[in-house]
C-alpha cells in the first residue's frame, strides 16, 4: 500500500494544520443539523401547547424569576396580570431599564437578531405584529432551520389535561417532533395518580399490590401505543435513594423498569430538582439539589438489560456522572440541564465529558419551552461547544494524530445527536 503523499507543509495529504482545524471545527459545528433530544416545544397540531411569540419569550420562567429581583410588591399581583401586561413589565425591567446581560435575557436578544428583528426595539406592538403575521407550520420550519435542528424530542405527559385531548383526537404527526413519555407523577405522587387512573378505567389502588402494578404497566403500554415515544422520562428529587423500600423506588423497580425492558424503551432520569422552594414563583420557584448518584449507579448496575439516559441538575454531580458512564455501557449521558445550561458550565462540562467519555455522549439538549428559543439556545451552545472542540482537536494534533476533516465531521455529528442514535440502536 502506498503511503499518503506529504503536503508542502509537512503534513500527510488530508491532515489539517492547527489553523485549518480551527476553521474546520467551527464550520462543522455551525452546519451540523442537530437532534435535540429533550425540549418542551410542540408542533402546531398540539394547539395552545405550542408556545411562540415575543410575549411567550418574555414570560419565560427564567425571566420572571429575574424580574422579581427588581420588583416591589407581592407575587399574586403579578400573576393576576394578563399575559401581555406581564410581558410588558419584564420588557421594561430587563430590556429597557437595564442591559439584558443574563443568559436568559441575552437569549431573547439573540433570537430577535437572528430573526432579522431589532433587539433594541422598544415598541412591543411592532414585535407582536411580526410574530402574529407568521403561519404556524412555516414558522416552525423557519425556526428549526435557523437553529439548525433536524428533529427534537418533546415532553409528553399523559396526565396533562391540556395535552390529553390532542392525542385522543388522532393528531397529525410531524415526524420532526419525537414523543417522549413523561411520567413524574406516576412515580413521585402515586396515591394521587392512582385515583386519576381509576377514573380512566384502570383498577388501581394507592398501595402497590400485584394487581395495581399490572394495571400501571397496562396504562404505560396504552400510552406507548398511542404516543410511540422514544423513551420514558422522570425528573427526580435529590432525596431519591436506591435500593429502598420507598414507593417511588418500588414503582421504578417493580413496574417501570420491567415495562421499559419489555417495550425496548430507555428510561431517562433527571435528578436534582427541588420543587417549589418558593411556591409564590409558581413554575419559576423550583431549585437545584445535590443528587445521590450512588443510588443511580446501583440502580443501573442492578438492571443491565435496561438502557438509561441521565443528566444531573447540580454542577457538583457532573464529575461523578461522567465516571459512572465509563462503568456502564447501558448509560448515556446527555445535555446541560436547566441551571447548568449557561455558557460557563456548558464549557466546563463539555471539556470534562470529552476528556472522560470521548464521543459517546450527547453534549447538549436545548430544553426549550418556546419555539423561538431553539434559536438562541443552540446558537449559544454551538459557540461554546465549538470552542472546546477546537481545543481538543488541536490537542490531538499536537499529540501526533493527523486530524482530518472526516475526523471532525464524525465527532461533531456524534456529540450533536449521532451518539444518541447509536445508543438507541445498540
Amino acid at each position: 500500500m502506498k503511503k499518503p503523499l506529504l503536503k508542502r507543509d509537512g503534513l500527510r495529504s488530508g491532515a489539517l494544520s492547527l489553523a485549518a482545524i480551527d476553521t474546520a471545527v467551527k464550520k462543522a459545528v455551525a452546519s451540523e443539523q442537530i437532534l435535540d433530544i429533550h425540549t418542551h416545544v410542540y408542533p402546531p397540531s398540539f394547539g395552545a401547547l405550542m408556545l411562540s411569540g415575543i410575549d411567550e419569550l418574555l414570560i419565560y420562567h427564567y425571566l420572571v424569576a429575574e424580574g422579581f429581583r427588581y420588583w416591589p410588591g407581592d407575587y399574586p399581583a403579578f400573576w393576576k396580570l394578563p399575559k401581555h401586561v406581564q410581558a410588558e413589565r419584564i420588557w421594561q425591567t430587563l430590556f429597557v431599564d437595564r442591559s439584558p446581560i443574563s443568559e436568559a435575557a441575552r437569549g431573547v436578544v439573540t433570537t430577535l437578531h437572528r430573526l432579522g428583528l431589532q433587539p433594541r426595539q422598544n415598541n412591543l406592538a411592532t414585535l407582536r405584529a411580526h410574530f402574529a403575521s407568521q403561519k404556524p407550520e412555516a414558522w416552525v420550519t423557519r425556526c428549526m432551520e435557523i437553529a439548525g435542528v433536524r428533529a427534537l424530542g418533546m415532553t409528553n405527559s399523559p396526565f396533562d389535561p391540556a395535552e390529553t385531548p390532542a392525542w385522543a383526537s388522532g393528531l397529525r404527526h410531524d415526524p420532526r417532533f419525537i414523543p417522549a413519555l413523561r411520567i413524574d407523577s406516576l412515580v413521585l405522587d402515586w396515591p394521587t395518580t392512582s385515583q386519576l387512573l381509576r377514573g380512566r378505567g384502570y383498577d388501581t389502588t394507592a398501595t402497590l399490590t400485584t394487581k395495581t402494578a399490572n394495571e400501571m404497566r397496562r396504562f404505560l403500554s396504552d400510552c406507548t401505543k398511542r404516543m410511540q415515544p422514544a423513551y420514558v422520562m422522570i425528573s427526580m428529587p435529590p432525596t431519591f435513594r436506591y435500593p429502598n423500600r420507598s414507593l417511588p423506588a418500588s414503582i421504578i423497580e417493580r413496574v417501570l423498569l420491567p415495562f421499559c425492558a419489555e417495550a425496548g424503551l430507555p428510561l431517562a432520569l433527571m435528578p436534582g430538582v427541588r420543587r417549589h422552594v418558593n411556591p409564590s414563583l409558581l413554575l419559576a420557584g423550583d431549585c437545584v439539589g445535590l443528587a445521590d448518584l450512588e443510588s443511580y449507579s446501583q440502580l443501573i448496575a442492578a438492571h443491565p438489560l435496561n438502557k438509561f439516559l441521565l443528566t444531573a441538575l447540580a454542577r457538583e454531580n457532573q464529575h461523578e456522572l461522567c465516571v459512572m458512564a465509563r462503568k456502564f455501557r447501558n448509560l448515556h449521558v446527555f445535555g446541560c440541564w436547566w441551571f447548568t445550561n449557561i455558557p460557563s458550565l456548558i464549557e466546563e462540562m463539555t471539556r470534562m465529558r470529552i476528556e472522560l467519555l470521548g464521543w459517546s455522549v450527547t453534549l447538549q439538549h436545548s430544553d426549550a419551552r418556546v419555539m423561538e428559543q431553539l434559536i438562541y439556545k443552540w446558537d449559544h451552545s454551538r459557540a461554546v461547544i465549538g470552542k472546546v472542540l477546537v481545543e481538543k482537536f488541536c490537542d490531538l494534533s499536537n499529540s501526533g494524530w493527523e486530524v482530518t476533516e472526516q475526523d471532525i465531521a464524525e465527532g461533531v455529528h456524534a456529540v450533536f445527536g449521532g451518539s444518541f442514535e447509536e445508543f438507541m440502536k445498540s
